[in-house]
């Protein structure tokens, strides 16, 4: 197996390009078809798989539009649910209605983190989901979280997240590489936000060879340690040595994060994207980290989300992060004048100047 598989990747990668360009090309024809929300869709998503730092920027977005008045939602598929199905409201904007496990990670994360500020629905069909979230919770404004792919939905506003650690997923597409798509594909985007600029030392030579492929607004940015929050019985105050873990798609740079922090963890564990823990994991990894010296462990939010259930034997913490983007104020306008002036009473004007 070890030898064939190397020969049987770049095949399967040449069909995957034949299918996603066939695909594009009957979006384009109008084969598909896409739906248009009667309100405003700003997207975010990426070009790679794995880890690029979206989930920040989703609640970036979402917290700006609501802070401007605008009623939120955050689209989402909800990756990793126990139902991938069914629709789950997350949350309604206020309340948060679903667990992890029936949500999925990073959408119960962003319904958390937005409490009070944005509504969060997980599912496929994210064009009904959007239509249901309009009549039942007025939504007036959404962002559709990995959504660069998804061409069913039309958008206002289509923002590529690209990691600066693994900008280009190797170059090659799925499953040889972690390419979505062809780089020729980055040219559909409107605006690029390149992510943990501050974990490389040439960014230049990124941003040059993404002006190749996107010629849109470009932004830089990095992830702030904004808290480090104790879980179940942990001190206020973190005990050392530490040992860190997470189920994240870059879990290098979350490691190199913690580093550059100050943090210095003796053990490392890193497992697949999107973990489901048991607590056999739990006690695997509290083993490990105590065999090299920790009394304490750190993850990351989106992993605490799904570990609070379980036993804990040393102390564990949750480092919160959030992006920060250089040339803020010019992202902001760039967020807010792509949604325009719309609001409900000129949608409602226009529907009856329409005899609806």
């Amino acid at each position: 197996m070890k030898l064939t598989a190397p020969l049987v990747l770049p095949p399967l990668s040449a069909l995957y390009r034949i299918i996603t360009k066939t695909r594009l090309s009957m979006y384009r024809r109008g084969t598909f078809r896409t739906t248009k929300l009667n309100r405003p869709v700003i997207s975010i998503g990426n070009i790679t798989t794995g880890g690029t730092g979206k989930t920040p920027l989703v609640e970036y977005v979402a917290r700006l539009l609501s802070e401007s008045g605008r009623r939120v939602c955050v689209l989402t598929r909800g990756y990793g649910r126990t139902r991938p199905d069914e629709r789950v409201l997350v949350s309604d904007g206020q309340s948060v209605y679903s667990s992890a496990g029936e949500a999925g990670d990073e959408a119960f994360l962003l319904a958390k983190n937005l409490k009070g500020l944005a509504a969060v629905i997980s599912d496929a069909n994210r064009s009904s989901a959007g239509e249901d979230a309009i009549k039942h919770l007025g939504t007036d404004c959404f962002v559709l979280d990995d959504g660069f792919q998804h061409l069913r939905l039309a958008r206002d506003l289509d923002i590529v997240v690209i990691d600066a650690t693994n900008p280009w997923g190797g170059k090659r597409l799925l499953p040889e590489g972690r390419l979505r798509e062809p780089l020729e594909g980055l040219n559909r985007a409107n605006c690029i936000v390149i992510t943990r600029t501050d974990q490389i030392d040439d960014i230049r030579t990124v941003q040059d060879e993404l002006q190749l492929f996107a010629p849109c607004p470009m932004f830089t940015s990095r992830m702030k340690t904004i808290d480090l929050v104790a879980l179940s019985g942990a001190p206020t105050n973190l005990l050392g040595p530490i040992g860190a873990f997470c189920g994240v798609g870059n879990p290098h740079s979350f490691f190199t994060h913690l580093r550059r922090e100050g943090y210095a963890p003796v053990f490392e564990r890193a497992l697949r994207d999107h973990q489901t823990y048991t607590q056999d994991h739990i006690d695997s990894i509290s083993a490990g980290a105590a065999k090299r010296g920790a009394v304490s462990l750190i993850t990351t939010a989106k992993d605490a989300v799904k570990i609070k259930s379980l036993h804990l034997s040393l102390p564990t913490y949750a480092l919160e992060v959030q992006i920060s983007i250089d040339n803020d104020t010019q992202f902001r306008d760039l967020i807010l004048s792509s949604i325009g002036t719309f609001t409900d009473s000129t949608n409602q004007a226009a529907g009856l100047a329409a005899g609806k």
